[in-house]
């Protein structure tokens, strides 16, 4: 009879250290001695920081010093710490600032660039270091005291730096996050303009922000009585002379509004003016968005992470604002360490027999990556049915909406780290058939309507990060398109068609080619 083997979770190995493992100088300490090892540490402030050195005795060997932020101030500072490791015999030494926003990052770069070993202390460190000693009072010399104190415990942490590509990618995905939650605000702030002058009109369109018909027609007529005397003639010549395409059914639809509507607010040409300049900014932002997409999908195109578009519900944004936030994927040992600076776990009180283990998600996070992880879990529980049958699951069985989210947040993160690290295509025994990464990209640009050129040169970095196994079955989609469109089943322009063999050839794929109207199949 065979036994059957329980499966049980392995546990985790005892800390090697108490202090965090970035934070570590114990052994370095050891190997010089405390009284020739030196901490300099900064608090740092928008114009000015302080700085101070001392050995890991405490020794002051240079006092609280304030230091502009300016040239010849910072490198001034620099000689002065160099100049006191050798009047004092500190043959080792680490700097520790402590993260104020991006103030601390002027001081961090001069120091790093002298060859200096830069150290990284969180505010919360610094505050409970600093209580201990002084509870009712907080001054710059009492935080140098505490940085001290904390780099000491081994609270002062070491960073994985990005190179500038990285550093750039960032950027772009924060700045494109800004610029959307800046269009929500004017979007808020055009439906309130364009209620006040013309009560009920957004409401005639299902989609109002993606229409060019009701912008049209506000610009056009001044008031709801100018539309209901142009009639559906006058409709339709206005329409046509912007070369905006329609539907007959939504120009009754607004005419009925028109003949019926309700006087606007005064003054209601002011309202409708403003509501007409804020709809240019919106549209303004869009362009930029696009813009900012289009480059952000390039960048993703040649990173394994473009892998993650075989994901069901994982397209190229959240894909490429993920990446961004997450950088090389070398920087992570494994699933729960994304999880864990993403700050995916809840926070624990314990003491003698209470134990709540099941508390908030910890305040220690890097928030914009954590956001990042939630925005694809919300993408995976509406577009996946894998995840949103588990949603539903455990809503019926009376779970808080918020475990939800994180439990699908961690989940997603553990196959992410098995594509991006193993560079393989999406594989999970309970999902639908995985999405195709390459029909996946030319979607995006087609509807980004971006520059051929870019497009091809995004596709063919994107093969160069597909699996060679996979060729196949990439180009099987881009194939069928392919013929549906020599073969005429495509309205519209079709200048993708152009691109399309170029790529099923670097996929060692011969494309079909179309019959002639005519022509006898071939048995």
């Amino acid at each position: 009879m065979a036994v059957r083997r329980t499966r049980t979770r392995s546990r985790s190995r005892a800390p090697q250290f108490v202090q965090k493992p970035h934070g570590v100088i114990h052994p370095r300490v050891q190997q010089v001695g405390p009284e020739h090892f030196g901490i300099v540490t900064v608090d740092g402030a928008k114009a000015r920081s302080q700085f101070m050195l001392c050995d890991c005795y405490g020794h002051v060997r240079i006092p609280p010093t304030e230091v502009p932020h300016n040239h010849n101030a910072l490198e001034a500072a620099v000689a002065q710490v160099r100049q006191a490791l050798v009047t004092y015999d500190l043959r080792d030494v680490l700097v520790a600032i402590e993260r104020t926003g991006r103030y601390h990052q002027v001081v961090q770069r001069v120091f790093r660039a002298a060859g200096f070993e830069v150290r990284i202390v969180h505010p919360f460190a610094t505050k409970q270091f600093r209580q201990a000693q002084d509870p009712g009072n907080k001054t710059d010399d009492t935080d140098l005291v505490a940085l001290q104190r904390a780099a000491i415990n081994g609270f002062a942490l070491t960073e994985a730096s990005l190179d500038p590509a990285w550093q750039e990618w960032q950027l772009l995905i924060r700045h494109r996050r800004d610029l959307v939650f800046k269009t929500s605000t004017l979007c808020r702030q055009i439906g309130e303009h364009l209620d006040a002058a013309w009560p009920g009109y957004a409401a005639r369109f299902g989609m109002l922000w993606d229409s060019a018909i009701p912008w049209c027609l506000l610009r056009q007529f001044e008031s709801a009585a100018a539309l209901h005397r142009a009639g559906l003639a006058g409709l339709r010549t206005c329409l046509r002379a912007h070369g905006i395409q329609f539907k007959q059914p939504t120009l009754v639809a607004v005419l009925e509004w028109a003949a019926q509507a309700a006087p606007g607010a005064t003054p209601t040409d002011l309202h409708r003016r403003l509501a007409l300049a804020l709809d240019d900014e919106r549209q303004q932002k869009a362009r930029e968005i696009q813009a900012l997409e289009r480059e952000l999908a390039g960048r993703l195109a040649r990173t394994p992470y473009l892998l993650l578009l075989s994901f069901p519900g994982v397209n190229v944004v959240s894909a490429a604002d993920f990446a961004g936030e997450m950088g090389p994927i070398g920087n992570y040992a494994s699933a729960r360490s994304i999880t864990g600076r993403a700050g995916l776990y809840p926070s624990r009180y314990q003491s003698d027999r209470v134990d709540l283990a099941n508390g908030p998600l910890v305040r220690c996070a890097n928030r914009r990556l954590r956001a990042a992880i939630l925005g694809i879990a919300d993408n995976l529980i509406r577009s996946n049915h894998h995840f949103r049958h588990l949603a539903h699951t455990w809503q019926a069985a009376g779970k808080d909406p918020r475990l939800t989210h994180v439990k699908i947040g961690v989940r997603f993160c553990r196959i992410a780290y098995q594509i991006v690290a193993g560079r393989q295509l999406f594989r999970h025994p309970s999902v639908q058939q995985r999405s195709y990464v390459l029909d996946q990209l030319i979607a995006f640009h087609r509807e980004h309507e971006t520059p051929m050129a870019q497009t091809l040169a995004d596709l063919q970095a994107a093969i160069d990060q597909l699996p060679k196994d996979a060729y196949a079955t990439e180009a099987q989609p881009l194939a069928d398109e392919l013929q549906r469109i020599q073969q005429g089943r495509r309205r519209g322009p079709q200048l993708i068609g152009a691109i399309l063999p170029i790529v099923l050839a670097r996929l060692g794929v011969q494309p079909v080619q179309s019959q002639t109207s005519g022509e006898e199949d071939s048995r």
